[in-house]
């Protein structure tokens, strides 16, 4: 039986792991001098926009090709400025401020600072549909709960960051907005029919298809009406017969991390890899590292075991190998466009967004600022700080602030001499932050509410909704309620 001399090269190839510390390891230069594919950078590698540059011009010096990829959403999602938070708004505000030529703006100002930094591969933007309300992981990373408008926000956000010769991936195929599961933690099932799938769910990935973008990532998503046995990341049905055959798309197409408990409590993650070639992915992403890459061999291990078992295709894996290839070369081949990112138009973007109810007075003396935070979602850095009070402390100094949560909901002494500010996030889906929220507007009816998820009936007499978290919608937050 004869097998190419380049298996093992093929097979790591289609890998997109994940790696610790701001400067490449060795087992990572090694495994890109052995024809390693990809790299994905968290905020755990990025300290600057200068190392960030370093580090990516490290990773091309030992593999010319590989294909560096990062999650850089705006908004809750971001790895560049996870330090400081986005300087731009997230997707629900964007598609809140309802203007698609604002929206490919944005987009082309996150590409402008990826590619400066030389990254390829920009995991974003979230194409799904949020259809409900309750969703504990899409929430405001979804541009709204229309097919239409999140379709057209879709295709202006890919074509303003393609245009900077950064490529973009349109996520989570076939679409994770009607789930009440975070895939980090389950399985979350689709429940929807096929007519409903097509409504809704699937124009927002057509779109992006016909705006010409590189790239999909599929989620770990189990879509009964699609196919009832195999969740989207491991089903022909989904990412072969739908996404390719019928749907046309001819980029790469990306696993969600094979580590995340959706996939994970299914299989080894050799096997998650290998079924996922079989099924039609082209590129494996593995976020969570290990100290010296043994992770990564074993995946090369287990898919070139799969070829010679006769269970993966060398043909399908060749495929595979190429679309990550034509990637890397139309990167190469895009002209860069490094022009300095214009924050300013973070903050008009985030201004378009806001949405508020009553008239807050304007605040005079620093106020205290209360969060109610739930523990955020697994795709947001945890280290993301929770702005409003920083911003209000730029013009209000001597602002003070505390945090609420789940763990134990208690209100704080609201002093009469200052002015209340209440910040919540996603207070619809949580019962004792709606307590908590009326608890206080009760003590102080002039207590202003600030609500940055996706809003729900407003409370108090002066709310503001601000469709998103980043530095740039508490910055504008706090200009509106400084200004008046």
């Amino acid at each position: 039986m004869h097998h190419s001399p380049d298996l093992s090269r093929l097979a790591m190839a289609v890998l997109q792991p994940g790696f610790d510390g701001t400067k490449p390891p060795a087992w990572l230069r090694r495994a890109l001098a052995d024809g390693l594919g990809g790299a994905v950078l968290f905020a755990r590698n990025i300290a600057d926009e200068a190392q960030t540059a370093d580090l990516v011009a490290a990773l091309r010096a030992e593999n010319p090709s590989v294909v560096v990829a990062v999650d850089e959403e705006g908004g809750t999602v971001t790895r560049m400025e996870a330090r400081t938070g986005s300087s731009w708004p997230g997707n629900r505000a964007l598609g809140v401020g309802g203007d698609t030529g604002r929206t490919e703006l944005v987009a082309r100002q996150i590409g402008r600072m990826l590619a400066a930094a030389g990254i390829t591969l920009d995991y974003a933007p979230v194409a799904d549909v949020n259809a409900d309300p309750a969703n504990p992981v899409i929430g405001v990373r979804s541009f709204g709960p229309e097919a239409g408008p999140v379709a057209d926000h879709t295709a202006a956000w890919i074509r303003g960051l393609q245009s900077t010769g950064v490529a973009a991936c349109a996520k989570h195929f076939p679409g994770h907005g009607d789930t009440v599961t975070d895939s980090h933690h389950g399985l979350p099932t689709v429940r929807a029919s096929l007519d409903l799938l097509r409504e809704r769910d699937l124009p927002p990935f057509a779109a992006a298809i016909r705006a010409g973008v590189r790239a999909v990532m599929c989620g770990h998503l189990l879509v009964p009406a699609l196919d009832p046995d195999q969740p989207a990341t491991l089903s022909h049905r989904v990412l072969t017969s739908l996404l390719r055959e019928e749907m046309g798309f001819e980029g790469m197409l990306v696993t969600d991390a094979i580590e995340m408990r959706a996939v994970a409590a299914l299989h080894s993650p050799g096997e998650i890899a290998v079924r996922a070639l079989a099924a039609g992915a082209d590129a494996i992403c593995a976020g969570a590292p290990s100290p010296a890459g043994e992770s990564v061999h074993a995946l090369r291990d287990a898919i070139v075991g799969a070829v010679h078992a006769g269970r993966l295709a060398e043909s399908r894996l060749a495929k595979a190998a190429d679309r990550v290839r034509a990637l890397a070369e139309w990167h190469s081949a895009a002209t860069a466009d490094t022009a300095p990112p214009d924050r300013e138009l973070g903050l008009a973007a985030a201004r378009a967004a806001l949405r508020v109810t009553g008239s807050p007075a304007a605040l005079t003396a620093p106020p205290l600022v209360v969060d109610l935070a739930a523990r955020m979602s697994l795709a947001v850095d945890p280290g993301a700080p929770t702005g409003l009070a920083a911003a209000l402390a730029e013009t209000l100094p001597g602002t003070l602030a505390c945090t609420v949560t789940a763990v134990d909901p208690r209100l704080p002494d609201l002093p009469a001499e200052r002015p209340v500010v209440l910040v919540a996030h996603d207070a619809a889906r949580h019962p004792w932050m709606r307590e908590l929220l009326a608890l206080a507007v009760r003590r102080r009816p002039d207590a202003i509410v600030v609500e940055t998820g996706v809003p729900g009936a407003p409370s108090g007499a002066a709310h503001i909704a601000t469709n998103g978290v980043s530095r740039a919608t508490f910055r504008a937050v706090a200009r509106r309620l400084t200004t008046g």
